[in-house]
């Protein structure tokens, strides 16, 4: 599968996106992979303290890393058990190349401009005549930071395609 096949699975298993066409979610998915490879190529240097510890593996759940006032928290223990996931399927993933790219994807989310990312979607929540407001399309940035951070990291797998492993999909 490529990004963007996988970019709209994301969007497919998002509970607000039940009742889309698949062209709908296509389109969506489409810009979002644009914006992020627009936003990767831009000069977005981020002063951002980097910190490592455990507990991104919790019940149901993994977690890479998290922003949290101009630090990014990388967990190892999920960085480990994302490394054993792209080992058992052959993929040359390394636990730097990881970090590189979860730290990438936190800086991501703390540059992009979720209501360009949202006018350039075009989703109208709700419409009043000649007025419409414009929506938010749920996951729509997780893909545009997953599409940064393999722009940016040089992890030799996408990370949209390491998500689905993780998630099972794949």
């Amino acid at each position: 599968m490529n990004d963007l096949d996988l970019a709209v699975g994301l969007l497919r298993d998002t509970p607000t996106h039940e009742n889309r066409t698949g062209e709908q979610l296509r389109s969506w998915a489409r810009t979002a992979l644009e914006y992020g490879d627009e936003l990767a190529s831009t000069d977005t240097a981020v002063d951002i303290r980097v910190v490592e510890r455990e507990g991104g593996v919790r019940k149901g759940e993994l977690l890479l890393a998290e922003h949290q006032r101009g630090t990014v928290i990388v967990y190892t223990d999920a960085l480990r058990r994302t490394e054993e996931v792209a080992r058992e399927r052959g993929w040359p993933v390394t636990r730097e190349s990881l970090h590189r790219a979860a730290v990438a994807h936190e800086v991501a989310h703390h540059s992009l401009d979720v209501r360009e990312l949202n006018r350039r979607l075009g989703h109208t929540a709700a419409r009043l005549g000649p007025f419409r407001l414009r929506g938010h399309v749920a996951g729509a940035d997780e893909i545009a930071a997953h599409r940064f951070a393999h722009r940016r990291s040089g992890l030799a797998v996408s990370p949209l395609l390491l998500t689905a492993a993780l998630a099972g999909r794949n």
